[in-house]
């Protein structure tokens, strides 16, 4: 591309695995390892290459050209690189090979404090990001009320950052990235954490970003319905590669025929997830009014999403939150919690499964897909995507025999009724 700001060439970069075993085995372990095997760990201490050394490759041969100017959606499930690819592109990480050409400045926003000193102040991390990015003290002054305005931690600026909440860094960290001035804007899924009526700030600020002040903004997100909005051109990763670039409803049609295959993969078995990991989920099963596991759900119909998990060396986990969200083509239609009907606190322990009742199935026929979530604490334990896909098929939701007029596809169904009232009314301005 002639007006390319971003080229990357064979990106690749691994990551050394099992160095001398496991971490998390502790020093007891290093040591028996070794009495038992001395040459072994001497090997691995001078760098010759042991037996349980093994390489992994977030990154393989990726080649990328983005133009001037642009909003260009990644997207692509736990795991899939586009973490990675964001720190080679912000200069946070170095590649194992390959070459990265960036013709402008870059700011980043990849995770809640990236960038900033926990022990200075707002005020000072402010400056200190000016200066990181090649800017005088003057240039630095002359948006500092604009961006102190739009993080709305004017009342902290002389805090210590460590001292601020996760929304609160989040907040004065975009504002700081977004208003210095890069030609280059990069930012991650950590939007996420900032509340609604910011989040409705920060998508403003890209797009004028974008389109009035013509600078390029890559940004990584699974609220597909963000990347639809926001991006003309989406790019699809999935196990360090490239695997789809190009409009971005195209590109998000192939994300989800791709999460297809990806259901019928033992849970169990799936890498592709986030969390702690203490709490797993194993099996999502669709279940009938006796309890037997169904194929289809029928519109109407009383339905059972089973949630099948265990719990790692059978601790018991407490206060724990168990959600599911169902979507399709990058539109959510039902979140289910168990935090939000019930007051009561779900405590787990070993294998179990926590059954989410719906007394009548409310989505038109089509196949739908199950994200699923396991929390504790405010800590994320379990996150899958495409955890499970549904076939629906229409039934007799309004038991009138009727179920949609013509044109009508994708809804949720509503029980309702209505009613006529004759006679003079007032209309209400």
């Amino acid at each position: 591309m002639s007006d390319s700001i971003i080229s990357v060439s064979n990106l690749s970069k691994a990551y050394t695995l099992d160095w001398l075993g496991d971490k998390s085995d502790g020093l007891r372990h290093l040591l028996e390892n070794a009495v038992r095997k001395p040459m072994g760990i001497l090997r691995g201490v001078f760098g010759e290459r042991g037996a349980n050394k093994s390489m992994f490759w977030a990154l393989k041969d990726l080649n990328l050209e983005v133009e001037r100017g642009g909003m260009v959606g990644i997207i692509g499930r736990n795991g899939a690189g586009k973490s990675t690819l964001l720190k080679l592109l912000s200069r946070i990480t170095e590649p194992t090979s390959g070459s990265i050409r960036l013709r402008g400045r870059v700011a980043s926003l990849l995770e809640v404090g990236t960038g900033f000193h926990p022990e200075l102040t707002g005020r000072e991390n402010i400056f200190l990001n000016g200066a990181i990015l090649g800017m005088s003290r003057r240039e630095i002054k002359s948006r500092f009320d604009e961006i102190v305005d739009f993080s709305e931690v004017e009342k902290f600026l002389d805090t210590p950052v460590k001292r601020y909440s996760s929304g609160m860094y989040v907040r004065l960290a975009f504002a700081v990235a977004a208003h210095l001035e890069p030609e280059i804007l990069i930012v991650d899924e950590v939007l996420a954490v900032g509340d609604a009526e910011f989040q409705k700030k920060c998508v403003g600020k890209m797009e004028d970003a974008s389109s009035r002040e013509g600078r390029t903004v890559l940004l990584v997100s699974h609220q597909l319905p963000l990347i639809q909005n926001l991006c003309t051109r989406c790019v699809l990763m999935d196990q360090g590669q490239i695997i789809s670039d190009g409009p971005t409803d195209e590109v998000i049609g192939t994300y989800m025929t791709h999460g297809a295959t990806l259901v019928k993969v033992a849970l169990k078995e799936r890498e592709d997830r986030a969390g702690k990991g203490r709490v797993k989920v194993i099996g999502v099963a669709m279940r009938d009014a006796d309890g037997s596991v169904m194929r289809e759900a029928i519109s109407g119909s009383e339905v059972c999403l089973s949630v099948e998990y265990f719990t790692r060396d059978g601790m018991t986990v407490e206060n724990c939150i168990f959600c599911i969200e169902i979507h399709k083509e990058a539109r959510s239609y039902i979140a289910l919690s168990t935090a939000l009907v019930d007051s009561r606190k779900l405590i787990v322990s070993g294998y179990g499964r926590v059954d989410f009742i719906i007394p009548k199935w409310p989505l038109m026929e089509g196949n739908y897909h199950i994200n699923t979530y396991v929390g504790s604490n405010g800590v994320m334990e379990d996150y899958i995507d495409d955890a499970a896909s549904i076939d629906v098929i229409d039934g007799d939701f309004y038991g009138s025999g009727k179920l949609r007029h013509e044109g009508w596809r994708d809804m949720v169904l509503v029980d309702h009724s209505w009613q006529q009232v004759e006679g003079e009314i007032a209309i209400l301005n």
